[in-house]
């Protein structure tokens, strides 16, 4: 499994770990506790950062 591919742990939201994929659309996640659906993607890479 590579880094960009790690699946979601926790809701962004509540924090809840109960998360099912959603048949929505692909990286959609839903979390029972709260009730809210949320997708993840890939940005991209920063470049050019001097705090690194």
């Amino acid at each position: 499994m590579t880094p960009a591919r790690v699946p979601v742990m926790h809701c962004p939201y509540c924090g809840e770990e109960d998360l099912r994929p959603s048949a929505e659309a692909h990286a959609s996640w839903e979390c029972r506790q709260c009730a809210r659906a949320f997708q993840v993607r890939f940005v991209g890479l920063l470049v050019g950062r001097e705090d690194r």
